[in-house]
């Protein structure tokens, strides 16, 4: 695993004891966590919010490198900070052209730095050259040095160059990721990846898997209990590969954290989890979700493809048929489950017949919905180098195809659920009426109903009238504890 530069040098400022950040997020759950930890520092430290990135005294781009395109708009954003930087600074010849508001904060201020951190997947795996290539950067945080904020905003407030040690990093998991005000909150539970699949790079750019302890977790929940929070979602690149100290599992520490809710009288009545990989997703955990109405009926579970082959190339270590027995078996023991799932199209080696088996896969299991998109090689993996790689063209044919062929799945399934009364959280006033608040179920299907703003935050019972797009319209019937809704 690579490992921080030695020393890394920041602008120097002086600390007025206003300080202010910026955080940009992008790409998986994992990081809206990791990023709601780091802000967390910066609010413990006293420094406030940026309303515009244009006026910050420090700005966190978090990133991401599962896919090529992602890293691409980061380098786009680093384009972008690069100019704000030279505005900033008064530099001769900067280019304020849409960089109005720092070019006026520095006329009136003189030049004022902005320290630039970028940390993430991508800091990760352009540990060594990221920060040679755009000089715009001030430090590169990779994942196993994440803890380090704390110290790295104290010498930005002391306006000191921060100096990272040459330790061997290890990870280490925040005491919380929660959001003040928020009434859903992400607890990370575990991190990194044994699997190896093929054509994934966060093996190398996360590190092999490491457990938060059950203890730590619960001490979260009850912070998270005090504050109201109404549902929790429980991360991990694998969160079945959970692992405590004495060897007990993911099933066991679900039902910890049950009886834990339950003891301490929590505001927290959901309970959702992600991401699942197939091969650990074992029949005790199947039982444990059916015994227990705090987990939540969504189980998002990737089959990536249909074809056995495909499946083989890919390392992901299970077959198309214990993938269809296993959908079985859930769907037996949770009759009300709603399942999601990722679908890779043009896969190196994938021909027409691979790409039909997985659209008979989708016609058979009939998700509600699917995140789609087509193989795009990462650099450092083995799929990167595999004979037989698909065109683009091809590619994009097929994922056009199948994104027509589950739109009609997905108004089939929701379709079915029409009539139904669901408890449901009421999460934010509706774009598009202000009379309306937008919620989710507990299967995360979206729900547009009439009600009045104070609800928000507040589980309702609500009966699904229509459908308008992925969209269930709905009706308010009352806002009491529901403990089961909809069998």
């Amino acid at each position: 695993m690579f490992t921080a530069p030695a020393v890394v040098y920041c602008a120097m400022i002086i600390y007025n004891g206003a300080m202010t950040y910026f955080i940009e997020t992008y790409g998986c759950e994992m990081n809206r966590a990791e990023s709601a930890s780091i802000e967390r520092i910066f609010i413990s430290r006293g420094w406030t919010r940026a309303q515009d990135v244009q006026l910050a005294d420090m700005a966190v781009i978090n990133t991401c490198s599962v896919r090529g395109s992602a890293e691409e708009r980061i380098f786009g954003r680093l384009g972008f900070f690069s100019a704000l930087k030279k505005v900033r600074g008064c530099e001769r010849g900067a280019k304020a052209r849409s960089l109005g508001t720092a070019a006026e904060y520095a006329e009136k201020n003189g030049p004022v730095p902005l320290v630039l951190v970028v940390t993430g997947c991508m800091a990760e795996r352009l540990l060594r050259s990221l920060q040679d290539e755009w000089p715009c950067i001030d430090y590169v945080v990779g994942n196993f040095k994440k803890h380090l904020f704390g110290e790295l905003i104290q010498a930005a407030e002391e306006g000191k160059p921060y100096i990272f040690s040459d330790e061997a990093p290890a990870y280490s998991f925040a005491d919380t990721s929660y959001e003040e005000g928020t009434f859903s909150s992400f607890v990370p539970i575990m991190h990194g990846c044994n699997n190896f699949c093929s054509y994934c790079i966060v093996p190398y750019v996360r590190g092999r898997e490491v457990s938060r302890s059950a203890g730590q977790i619960l001490a979260e929940l009850e912070l998270l209990g005090n504050r109201g929070v109404k549902e929790i979602t429980l991360l991990g690149q694998n969160v079945n590969s959970y692992r405590d100290s004495d060897g007990s599992g993911f099933p066991s520490l679900l039902k910890r954290i049950s009886r834990f809710l339950d003891e301490t009288h929590s505001s927290i009545e959901w309970i959702r989890f992600e991401s699942s990989n197939p091969k650990d997703f074992s029949d005790e955990l199947i039982d444990v979700i059916a015994g227990d109405r705090k987990l939540c009926r969504g189980l998002h579970i990737a089959v990536q493809s249909g074809s056995d082959e495909i499946l083989r190339r890919m390392n992901r270590k299970y077959t198309r048929s214990q993938y269809l027995a296993l959908v079985e078996k859930i769907r037996a023991r949770i009759p009300d489950v709603q399942l999601t799932t990722d679908i890779m199209l043009g896969f190196p080696g994938e021909t027409e017949a691979d790409f039909e088996q997985t659209v008979s896969l989708m016609e058979t299991v009939k998700y509600e919905s699917a995140f789609m998109y087509y193989y795009n090689p990462r650099e450092g993996t083995p799929a990167a180098v595999m004979e037989h790689q698909v065109p683009l063209d091809e590619k994009k044919a097929r994922l056009q195809k199948i994104i027509s062929l589950q739109l009609g799945i997905t108004q089939q399934v929701m379709g079915c659920r029409i009539g139904r009364t669901e408890k449901v959280l009421a999460c934010a006033v509706s774009r598009d009426s202000s009379g309306e608040l937008l919620g989710k179920t507990e299967q995360n299907e979206r729900v547009a109903f009439a009600c009045d703003a104070s609800r928000i935050g507040t589980f309702a019972s609500v009966s699904l009238d229509s459908l308008s797009g992925n969209t269930f319209r709905g009706t308010f019937k009352n806002s009491a504890r529901i403990a089961i809704l909809g069998s």
